[in-house]
């Protein structure tokens, strides 16, 4: 005899196929381009001062602020380094794939990782630039979540590509669209870092992250017979849409604001 499903167990089934449709009645897939969407600004310039505080467990407490500027429309962005003093004129420029860092001391730009660590921190170059995560990563799995206050989709996420600083992520999206939480895995399943988004700017219809909060799963040291992670915490100061000169977004401004 042949077992005929429920409606139920066939209505779970269409919606598994369709990608799982959750907030709103859209997709996972759906779900994740907005959440790029909103992180990234195709139509303007963006520009804000970041004041990254670094733990590291037994350590004094290490402080860096930072100009940002991002023309997400042709992937650029410029970090100048303006505290602290010993570090103050160092700079980032990023054009499509490549990546360069400037040393003032010996003038000479050279290249490194969007996976690296930024200034000794816990944040990775990679996260002060747009967001193209359902470009870069396939959804093996989505459920429905309440982190907090917020009921969020999360979705488990697979590298489709050797680009990204992580194999793996799991990332919670409340319903507004806006990334709450992320969880970065190795290739193998070990958790690597943890980043929290609890508010943002609201500019027009725009929105920026005031704050973001990442604790390293492996990083830290024992205090007192605890096991203490290292923790970074970002302050976005000052975000603008302003249009930026073009000129900022070159090796020679880099070299002239130390002139």
């Amino acid at each position: 005899m042949v077992r005929v499903k429920s409606p139920a167990a066939l209505i779970r089934a269409a919606l598994f196929l369709l990608g799982g449709l959750a907030l709103y009645g859209q997709t996972d897939l759906e779900i994740l381009r907005r959440a790029d969407s909103l992180a990234s600004y195709y139509d303007t310039d963006f520009s804000a001062e970041y004041t990254i505080v670094q733990d590291k467990p037994g350590q004094s407490r290490s402080t860096t602020v930072a100009g940002v500027f991002r023309r997400d429309s042709i992937e650029t962005y410029v970090i100048v380094i303006m505290q602290p003093a010993i570090s103050r004129g160092q700079g980032y420029l990023k054009q499509g794939e490549t990546l360069w860092i400037y040393d003032p001391e010996s003038r000479r730009f050279n290249t490194t990782s969007s996976a690296d660590r930024f200034q000794n921190t816990n944040a990775r170059n990679s996260d002060f630039t747009r967001s193209t995560l359902a470009e870069d990563y396939r959804i093996v799995a989505g459920e429905d979540a309440v982190l907090g206050r917020f009921t969020c989709r999360l979705l488990t996420l697979e590298a489709v590509t050797t680009e990204v600083t992580y194999s793996r992520m799991k990332i919670w999206i409340s319903e507004d669209g806006l990334v709450r939480k992320t969880e970065d895995y190795s290739l193998s399943g070990q958790l690597l870092r943890t980043s929290a988004f609890p508010d943002y700017y609201q500019i027009g219809n725009r929105f920026v992250p005031k704050r973001v909060l990442f604790e390293e799963a492996l990083l830290g040291a024992v205090i007192d017979g605890k096991f203490v992670h290292e923790r970074t915490q970002i302050t976005v100061n000052k975000p603008s849409f302003s249009r930026v000169p073009d000129s900022t977004y070159s090796k020679t401004f880099l070299e002239s604001v130390n002139k």
